[in-house]
């Protein structure tokens, strides 16, 4: 099958499934994480491959810190084999990684990788993972107000470019899709100022089971929508 010529110039993944998929196999949850994060790469690889130039993914929610502590332990290391161990992949083949998120409650060798790797890729130009970790929408939107109010902007200033402005994603355009896999139906507060108008997909395939013929289908599908932005005909 040929690759999807895209249209997407941001794409925006919720990766959900990992554990259901792990356990339907007979496996543990954590090699479901695992498969997952393997398969987050390749999937970014791919969507760079198809002149997508923003990719992002909800791995780590700040409802996540109510699981088990073995589970959220092993998803802070994942999160720092991304920031430091498959940096190198990644900054080869000119991947720009990013970090959308709190810092609160990570650890301090985690924030120091996070920043470093920021730091090393920034220049890279073959394509931007924006990876939402310790992610909330809601939040987000609060901190927003709250550095609008801390800065002393007066009420009748404040549109919706000075909200954005104080986002994570401030310098970075909404995603025009966001994919959610596993059959759910909802955003679960992911980007949920950005994702405004971003159309929606959502499949049932568990993430690890989200390969490039499925992200070309998705690119296919969105490619023959007709976007109106609420005007119509």
């Amino acid at each position: 099958m040929a690759k999807a010529k895209s249209q997407l110039n941001h794409i925006a993944f919720i990766v959900d499934g990992n554990r259901r998929w792990a356990v339907e196999r007979g496996l543990s949850k954590l090699d479901g994480h695992k498969a997952g994060y393997e398969r987050l790469k390749e999937i970014a690889l791919a969507c760079f491959d198809r002149g997508i130039a923003q990719v992002g993914a909800y791995i780590f929610s700040t409802e996540n810190w109510n699981r088990q502590e073995a589970e959220v332990s092993y998803l802070m290391n994942l999160a720092y084999r991304i920031f430091t161990q498959d940096l190198e992949e990644l900054n080869s083949k000119g991947v720009r990684i990013r970090f959308w998120g709190f810092r609160e409650r990570l650890s301090a060798k985690l924030q120091q990788a996070i920043d470093e790797t920021e730091s090393k890729t920034a220049k890279n130009t073959a394509g931007t993972l924006n990876l939402c970790f310790n992610y909330g929408g809601q939040q987000e939107i609060v901190m927003a107000v709250k550095e609008i109010v801390d800065s002393k902007i007066s009420a009748d200033k404040v549109d919706e470019e000075v909200i954005k402005s104080h986002l994570f994603t401030h310098d970075t355009p909404a995603p025009d899709l966001i994919v959610r896999t596993s059959g759910e139906q909802r955003l679960s507060n992911f980007l949920l100022w950005d994702s405004a108008y971003s159309e929606l997909n959502f499949v049932p395939a568990y993430w690890p089971d989200f390969d490039v013929a499925w992200l070309d289908n998705v690119i296919d599908d969105f490619n023959g929508r007709e976007r109106r932005y609420g005007g119509g005909k």
